[in-house]
């Protein structure tokens, strides 16, 4: 049983890192940082159970909080990239702060290969 859960706990990080390290789309990525959560979740439950700690479930709720926060600001911002007209696309996204980022050297200030032609 133990060993059923730890490998339960193992597929859905490690599905969820998967997402998020080879998905390019915002929303996947978001999809993947939950389903490491609720990985952390199954194994936190699971030694509240084991070993009858209730501030263990603390923990869990505490995690259920702030993963329910986190979804809610991240689905804004992934609305609101939306709404400006860019892509869902991670690669898609070129501003820091308001400020364009340049793709070929990822600086504020264009390079020599990134600056206009005169």
């Amino acid at each position: 049983m133990n060993a059923a859960i730890w490998a339960t706990v193992g597929a859905l990080f490690s599905a969820g890192l998967a997402m998020v390290v080879l998905r390019r789309q915002l929303l996947a990525m978001l999809l993947g940082v939950e389903l490491m959560i609720a990985a952390v979740n199954v194994a936190l439950v699971h030694y509240a159970g084991v070993f009858s700690d209730a501030q263990a479930l603390a923990a869990v709720a505490i995690v259920i909080a702030v993963a329910a926060a986190e979804a809610v600001v991240g689905l804004s911002l992934i609305l609101k990239v939306l709404r400006s007209g860019k892509g869902l696309d991670a690669g898609d996204l070129a501003e820091l702060r308001g400020r364009r980022v340049f793709r070929c050297c990822s600086r504020i200030r264009p390079c020599w290969r990134c600056s206009p032609r005169r």
